[in-house]
């Protein structure tokens, strides 16, 4: 995927032992709003998959400041997506020998910070 703006930074956590489509609930609310909201959104969520993607949102924060000399303040989540990893299969036994499978999600949790166009 082509960086199309050289201001926008993300960060992306790896393998994050959630399923997808719960993780995907928690970065449908930052979406496109700033920084401080986004982070104040998180911290009252309680939803289990809140806490990675506030790691995720505060990783991006600081790839921002740190290495492309952007303010914090001025930041807004431009784009925020989850993907889905591998998947680990594993086997619970069942009645009368039988067997049934539990597939332990896991994903991929990008965020994509940019500064706020004043205009």
């Amino acid at each position: 995927m082509a960086n199309t703006d050289s201001n926008e930074v993300r960060a992306v956590a790896r393998y994050v032992r959630i399923a997808p489509r719960k993780a995907r609930a928690v970065v449908d609310l930052i979406r496109n709003k700033p920084v401080d909201k986004a982070l104040e959104i998180l911290q009252f969520t309680k939803r289990a998959a809140a806490y990675d993607v506030s790691k995720v949102l505060r990783s991006a924060i600081a790839n921002a400041e740190n290495n492309n000399g952007l303010r914090g303040d001025d930041l807004y989540v431009k784009a925020c997506y989850v993907d889905e990893g591998p998947t680990l299969k594993r086997i619970r036994p069942r009645a009368k020998g039988s067997a049934s499978r539990i597939n332990k999600r896991t994903s991929h949790i990008t965020v994509i910070v940019a500064p706020r166009k004043e205009a």
